[in-house]
């Protein structure tokens, strides 16, 4: 067999490899709070800023507003969110933080710091996450 087919000389297998086994780790810190990690990543970008439209959710996100529309469904329904139509454009949804949205900010305060503790390791560590951010964004820009 040629070396380039093997399985652990693939970068996409180490890559996917990694997602699975982070999003894994997420999901009792976030379960207990009911929230899935999609969920997770549409409050982080709005916890950055609040009341944006949702394709502005979705580019942030790398996802089709279609992917997103549902998770955002849910997240109203248990009350985590609102949508409403935009001032401007009324085609435009516009999804916002209720208070409960805005209190698990607090609450799941120490989720980063669990994850990142169950990550570091001898080469991923303080000083080298930086480096591997801009590997990792540089990776991301290419296959955009």
């Amino acid at each position: 067999m040629k070396e380039e087919f093997k399985l652990e000389n693939q970068l996409c297998f180490r890559l996917y490899t990694a997602s699975r086994l982070i999003t894994q780790a997420y999901h009792p810190l976030l379960s207990a709070h009911r929230i899935t990690y999609p969920q997770y990543l549409v409050l982080l970008v709005l916890w950055e800023k609040d009341a944006q439209p949702v394709n502005d959710i979705a580019k942030r996100l790398f996802l089709e507003t279609n992917t997103v529309t549902p998770l955002l469904q849910r997240m109203e329904k248990e009350g985590i969110i609102s949508r409403s139509r935009g001032r401007e454009d009324a085609r435009q949804i516009i999804v916002s933080l209720t208070p409960k949205g805005e209190q698990l900010q607090t609450d799941l305060s120490d989720v980063p710091f669990e994850v990142g503790k169950s990550v570091m390791c001898d080469s991923i560590n303080p000083q080298t996450v930086p480096d591997l951010y801009r590997m990792l964004d540089e990776m991301i820009d290419k296959l955009k």
